[in-house]
C-alpha cells in the first residue's frame, strides 16, 4: 500500500487481521507498519533488507520521523552506515542503560523487575536508541497527550511514565546523568477517593449459590465419569461424592472475602503460613506488595474451610492451593468469569474481593486503623478510600457543634 504518511492517514489506518505497511509516496524508504493490536511503527528501509525502526507512532509524530528518516537516508547517500552509527552511539542509549545498569540491580532489588523492564521496552520503544541525555520531555508529553486522548486511564499512562522516570533517576543517582531530563513531566490527576467495587450482601450470596452450582456440577461430571470407567474396568477417579470441595474455587474465593487477601498472595500461601491452632496465616514479605511480611487472623468459618480443605489434599503439597500438576497457581480467569456470569455479577474483578472485605469491615464500625493493618497498607491514606463507608463517624462529629 501506498499513501502519505501524515496525521490524516494514521486516524484513517485500521488495524487488519495481519500485519502491513504503508510506503510513503513522497520519501522512498519511508515507512509504516501496522499491527493487528492497532500499534503503529516508523521504519526507514535504506537498502534491500536492511531496515532501522525509528519508533512508535505514539510517541513520533509522523513529521518527526519523515525528518529522521531523510538523516539516515542522507547519511546513507554519503557513505555513512547507519548501523555503524547506532553502534557509536550505544553506550549512552537507554537500551544499554537498561540491559546494563538498571536491568540488573532492578532483577535484585524490585519484585516487579520483568514486568517493569518490559513496560519501559515496550511502550518506550522509540527511546531505546536514543541518548540518555536527549530524552525530550515534549516528546513525553505528547506521548502522554495521545494515550489520554486515546481513552487510556490516567492511572495506566502514569505507571508507564513512572517506571521510565524511576529507571532515570537511578540515572542520576549513579551519576550517569547530570540532570533528569524528564524531571518536570507531571503525572495526570487521577481520583484516588474513587468509591471501590464491593460487594453487596445480595450479589454475595448470589455469588456462593453459583460457586455450590458449580461444585455440584462438577461432582455429577465425576460421579459420570466414573460410571463410565467402571462399566469398561478402567481405574476409577477418585470420588468427590463425600469430599468438602469438588475443586480449588469455591475455598480462593471464600478464603479472599474473609481475609482480604491479593490473588499473588494467595496463591503464594504455603501450609507453613496457615496456623489452624492460633488461627492464622502468615503473608511473607517476599510475596507481598509492600515488601513487608504479615499476619491475619481467620474468623471461624474461615478456620474450618481451612480444615477441611486440608482434608481433601495431599500432605506433600506445599502449596495451599496447586494446580493439576502440583505447581503454584498463575490464574483461574476462566472458571472465574464463569462464576460471575452465573451470578449474574457484572464490574467486578478479583481483586474487588479485597475491597469488599475492608468495605464489609468499615460498615462494620471497625476503625480504619485496624482496617489497614488487615490489608497491610504502609500508611493510612490507601485505606481512607472506604472511610464514606461509616458515615456515623462523621454524623457523630459534627453533632457536638453548636453554641
Amino acid at each position: 500500500m501506498q499513501a502519505t504518511i501524515g496525521a490524516r492517514l494514521l486516524k484513517q489506518l485500521k488495524p487488519q487481521e495481519k500485519p502491513f505497511e504503508v510506503r510513503d509516496m513522497r520519501l522512498k524508504g519511508f515507512l509504516l507498519r501496522v499491527q493487528p493490536s492497532g500499534n503503529m511503527t516508523y521504519i526507514v528501509q535504506y537498502r534491500r533488507g536492511k531496515r532501522i525502526t525509528l519508533g512508535s507512532a505514539e510517541i513520533l509524530e509522523p513529521t518527526e520521523a519523515r525528518t529522521e528518516a531523510k538523516k539516515i537516508l542522507g547519511d546513507v547517500m554519503r557513505g555513512v552506515d547507519p548501523e555503524a552509527v547506532t553502534f557509536e552511539k550505544k553506550d549512552r542509549t537507554l537500551a544499554t542503560f537498561l540491559d546494563d545498569e538498571y536491568g540488573p540491580w532492578a532483577g535484585v532489588h524490585l519484585k516487579t523487575a520483568e514486568a517493569t523492564l518490559a513496560r519501559i521496552r515496550t511502550t518506550f520503544s522509540r527511546l531505546l536508541n536514543e541518548d540518555l541525555e536527549e530524552i525530550d520531555p515534549r516528546a513525553i508529553e505528547r506521548w502522554k497527550t495521545k494515550r489520554l486522548k486515546a481513552g487510556r486511564k490516567p492511572s495506566t499512562v502514569n505507571r508507564d511514565l513512572v517506571c521510565l522516570k524511576a529507571a532515570l533517576s537511578k540515572a542520576v543517582e549513579w551519576g550517569i546523568l547530570d540532570v533528569h531530563p524528564i524531571a518536570k513531566v507531571k503525572l495526570s490527576k487521577v481520583d484516588n477517593n474513587k468509591q471501590p467495587r464491593y460487594l453487596s450482601k445480595d450479589e454475595a450470596v448470589r455469588l456462593v449459590k453459583a460457586l455450590d452450582s458449580r461444585e455440584d456440577r462438577i461432582r455429577a461430571e465425576r460421579a459420570s465419569a466414573n460410571k463410565w470407567r467402571a462399566e469398561r474396568k478402567v481405574p476409577l477417579l477418585p470420588s468427590l461424592q463425600n469430599a468438602a470441595f469438588a475443586d480449588h474455587l469455591k475455598l480462593m474465593v471464600l478464603l479472599s472475602l474473609y481475609t482480604g487477601l491479593r490473588r499473588g498472595e494467595l496463591f503464594n500461601l504455603t501450609w507453613r503460613d496457615v496456623d489452624l491452632e492460633l488461627g492464622n496465616l502468615t503473608v511473607q514479605g517476599g510475596g507481598a506488595k509492600s515488601g513487608k511480611t504479615r499476619h491475619v487472623p481467620l474468623n471461624e468459618t474461615a478456620k474450618q474451610l481451612l480444615l477441611d480443605w486440608k482434608a481433601c489434599t495431599s500432605e506433600t503439597n506445599k502449596f495451599v492451593f496447586t494446580s493439576k500438576n502440583g505447581a503454584r497457581f498463575n490464574n483461574v480467569n476462566t472458571s472465574w468469569k464463569e462464576v460471575l456470569k452465573n451470578a449474574e455479577i457484572e464490574n467486578f474483578r478479583w481483586h474487588d474481593m479485597r475491597h469488599t472485605f475492608a468495605s464489609w469491615l468499615v460498615m462494620a464500625i471497625v476503625d480504619l486503623n485496624t482496617v489497614r493493618e488487615l490489608l497491610g497498607h504502609s500508611d493510612l491514606k490507601m485505606t481512607l478510600r472506604y472511610a464514606h463507608l461509616a458515615p456515623e463517624h462523621k454524623a457523630a462529629a459534627v453533632s457536638n457543634l453548636g453554641f
